[in-house]
C-alpha cells in the first residue's frame, strides 16, 4: 500500500474518530473528551498500521505494543477522570476565549487534533513498513527509553489521581512523589515516551523524520496547550501557594527543588 493512501486512510479514520468524540461532548457538555479520543486515536493508528503494513512480523507485533498499551492506557486514564469530574481547565479557558459558537469551534478543534494525530504516528508508520529484521541497537534502545517512560507517566498520573481522591486536599498543591521535583511529571514522561518512538523508528528509511513527533510534542507541552494553560488556571485557583510552587520546583525536567 502507498504511503500516501495509507495516511489518507489514517486521517479518514481519525477524523471519524474525532467527530464521534464532538458528539460525545455535544452530548456531556465536557470537550475534555478530546483529550481521551487523542490517545485512543493514535492506539488505533498503530493497531492500524502493525495490521495493514508489510514490514518485519516482529517490529510491527512491536509498534501494536509500545503504541496500543501506551495509547489505550492514556485514554482509559483520561476517561475516568473525564467521567466522573469537571471541565479540563485548559478547556474552561477556551470557552472563556471563544465566547460564542461554541459547538462549531470545538468541532474544528477537534479535527485539528485528528490530523495531529496523524502527523504524530509518522513513527509507527516508518516502524510498520521497514522491511528490514528486528534488533537495530537504537530500537533496543527505545524499547527501554520506553519502558522508563511508561513507568514514568503511570506512577505521575497515579500519585496525582490518588492527591486528588483525598478531600483534606480540596485547594491545595500535589508536591508528593515525582510531582516534588518537577510541576508537570506526566508531560515530562510523555515526551520521553515521544523520544522513545522516534529512538525505535530512527533505523528505518525516512527514519529521521521521526524526530518531528518528539519535536512537537514539546513544543505543544512546553509552549502551547500544555503547561501555558494548566499552570494559568492553577494559578487563578490555588493563588499564591502555586506561585511558591513556580518558584520552588522544575516546570518539566524533573529536578532537586529550590530551597
Amino acid at each position: 500500500m502507498h504511503v500516501g493512501t495509507v495516511l489518507l486512510t489514517a486521517l479518514a479514520a481519525a477524523a471519524g474518530l474525532m467527530f464521534a468524540a464532538w458528539l460525545v461532548y455535544r452530548a456531556t457538555d465536557k470537550a475534555s473528551w478530546v483529550d481521551a479520543f487523542w490517545a485512543g486515536n493514535l492506539a488505533v493508528l498503530a493497531l492500524g498500521y502493525a495490521w495493514l503494513l508489510p514490514g518485519d512480523p516482529a517490529r510491527r507485533l512491536l509498534v501494536a505494543l509500545v503504541g496500543g498499551l501506551w495509547g489505550v492506557r492514556l485514554a482509559a486514564h483520561i476517561a475516568v477522570r473525564v467521567a466522573g469530574g469537571p471541565e479540563d481547565p485548559r478547556y474552561v479557558t477556551l470557552r472563556a476565549e471563544w465566547k460564542d459558537n461554541l459547538p462549531l469551534r470545538f468541532l474544528r478543534f477537534f479535527q485539528v487534533q485528528a490530523v495531529i494525530d496523524v502527523v504524530l504516528s509518522v513513527p509507527f508508520l516508518l516502524m510498520a513498513r521497514d522491511m528490514a529484521p528486528f534488533g537495530r541497537g537504537t530500537e533496543l534502545a527505545g524499547l527501554a527509553l520506553w519502558v522508563v517512560a511508561l513507568a514514568g507517566e503511570s506512577a505521575a498520573d497515579a500519585q496525582l489521581a490518588c492527591f486528588r481522591r483525598d478531600p483534606a486536599n480540596k485547594g491545595r498543591v500535589c508536591r508528593t512523589g515525582l510531582w516534588s521535583v518537577s510541576r508537570h511529571p506526566n508531560y515530562f514522561f510523555e515526551w520521553l515516551l515521544w523520544c522513545s518512538f522516534a529512538l525505535m523508528a530512527t533505523g528505518a528509511p525516512w527514519g529521521w523524520v521521526s524526530w518531528s513527533a518528539p519535536a512537537m510534542m514539546l513544543y505543544f507541552l512546553v509552549r502551547v496547550t500544555g503547561i501555558p494553560l494548566t499552570e494559568k488556571q492553577a494559578v487563578a485557583s490555588k493563588g499564591e501557594a502555586y506561585r511558591a510552587y513556580q518558584r520552588e520546583v522544575s516546570a518539566f525536567v524533573p529536578w532537586f527543588p529550590a530551597t
